[in-house]
């Protein structure tokens, strides 16, 4: 019998570096709603949100994703020759085809390394994060740098209630890699299916175009063929995150090895923040425990949420590279995904 090679794996594998990139246009409550019919007190205390970041200028998902990317291998200090893979964790990339990882790739010097786009709404980085480190584990990349990039308003209607004030722009970034102790758990995750259309985009790519192809010869200011945009269903998205959520939490902790009282740091995604501090009192964390709330500032931004809000908290000492922390990515499919990690060393290039 032919007797075919495995790859080496390495068991221990922990984030080495991060990196984020946040939009120079900060857009603040008071400006939404010059188009939305809200307030800005209704928002906050709805959502938690005040500000949130849209890319303006020359800013694109493509140069976000590159600039996080780039940050994260400054800081890791890993050679970038030995990055062995890239994986965008991306909702909001223009194109099926081609996919962004491999112009990404490009742009910060790694061309001709594997790369690919993963979709996974807001889950996005913890499905990315798990990929990652079980690429490692196995031997088929010997670090891999993964980034969650989204422009969310480029689909967004600015008159919806639903989504309009919550989403905003922003890329975060890891260096993922060997280490001497784990710093990743295995991965909890999963999808509802049945519950999928309580986040979707509201008309698909054939319909649209049949529907501009309908729409030939006739004056678009009359008759406009009207974008695509992203909705959601508030309400049964918290039905499902109330049931789903709490056990996923506590599924990763068992998974993990880690008992509740040595979680230091808690990095739920930012979608809202009153859901957000839901979770942490029904976990039973202690009210010291510092959560993240780069929601309040940044807004909504999807797959790039939790890494924008793990540098947001490196960055200004609300925690400490080598510190516990509990991550848990939620929305779009439905799906989730949760790790316990160490937390990389705040980055000596952050983003703001």
């Amino acid at each position: 019998m032919v007797s075919i090679a495995v790859n080496r794996s390495r068991e221990n594998v922990a984030m080495l570096g991060i990196g984020a990139y946040r939009p120079e246009r900060l857009v603040s409550n008071a400006e939404v709603c010059e188009v939305l019919d809200s307030t800005d007190e209704w928002i906050f205390e709805r959502t938690g949100v005040r500000n949130r970041r849209w890319i303006s200028g020359d800013e694109t998902l493509r140069s976000i994703a590159a600039a996080a990317g780039e940050r994260a291998i400054v800081n890791s200090g890993v050679d970038r020759s030995k990055i062995g893979a890239v994986i965008l964790a991306t909702s909001s990339w223009l194109t099926l085809t081609p996919h962004g990882a491999p112009q990404v790739a490009y742009d910060i010097g790694m061309n001709g390394v594997p790369a690919f786009d993963l979709t996974s709404g807001c889950g996005g980085f913890g499905y990315g994060l798990g990929v990652a480190a079980d690429m490692i584990r196995s031997g088929s990349a010997e670090y891999v740098l993964l980034i969650g990039a989204e422009t969310m308003t480029v689909g967004l209607d600015p008159t919806d209630r639903g989504t309009a004030m919550i989403f905003g722009d922003g890329a975060g970034a890891v260096v993922v890699g060997p280490s001497d102790e784990n710093g990743i758990s295995p991965t909890v995750w999963g999808s509802d299916g049945e519950n999928a259309a309580a986040i979707m985009q509201d008309i698909d790519f054939l319909e649209y175009m049949q529907r501009a192809q309908a729409m030939q010869g006739l004056d678009p200011a009359v008759d406009p063929v009207g974008r695509m945009s992203l909705r959601m269903e508030g309400p049964r998205v918290f039905r499902w995150a109330a049931v789903t959520l709490p056990r996923a939490l506590s599924t990763a902790l068992e998974v993990s090895g880690v008992a509740k009282e040595d979680i230091e740091v808690f990095v739920p995604h930012q979608a809202n923040a009153r859901i957000n501090e839901l979770m942490k009192k029904n976990l039973g964390l202690a009210d010291e425990i510092p959560m993240a709330n780069d929601i309040e500032n940044t807004g909504n931004t999807s797959a790039a949420s939790i890494p924008l809000a793990i540098e947001e908290m490196l960055v200004t000492g609300k925690a400490k590279g080598g510190q516990t922390a509990l991550l848990l990515g939620f929305g779009a499919g439905l799906s989730y995904a949760g790790q316990v990690v160490t937390l990389p060393p705040a980055p000596a290039e952050p983003s703001f």
